[in-house]
C-alpha cells in the first residue's frame, strides 16, 4: 500500500465520521462535507492503486528483461 492509498482510506474514514455526526446533530453542512471527503478518499485511493499497479508492472518488465 502506498501513500495515496493510505491517505484515501483516511479521508474515507474521516468523511464517514463527519457524515454520521452531521446527520446526528442535524448539521447538513458537516454531513455534506463528510460525503465530499469520502469521494475525495475514493479518488485518492484509486489513484494510489493505479500508481502501485503501474509500478509493479514496470518491476515485472525489468525482471523479464534481466532474464
Amino acid at each position: 500500500m502506498n501513500k495515496d492509498e493510505m491517505e484515501g482510506k483516511w479521508d474515507k474514514a474521516k468523511g464517514t465520521v463527519k457524515e454520521n455526526v452531521g446527520r446526528a446533530i442535524n448539521d447538513r453542512d458537516m454531513e455534506t462535507e463528510g460525503v465530499g471527503d469520502q469521494t475525495k478518499g475514493n479518488v485518492k485511493e484509486g489513484v494510489g492503486k493505479v500508481r502501485r499497479n503501474v509500478g509493479e508492472a514496470v518491476e515485472d518488465m525489468g525482471d523479464k528483461i534481466k532474464s
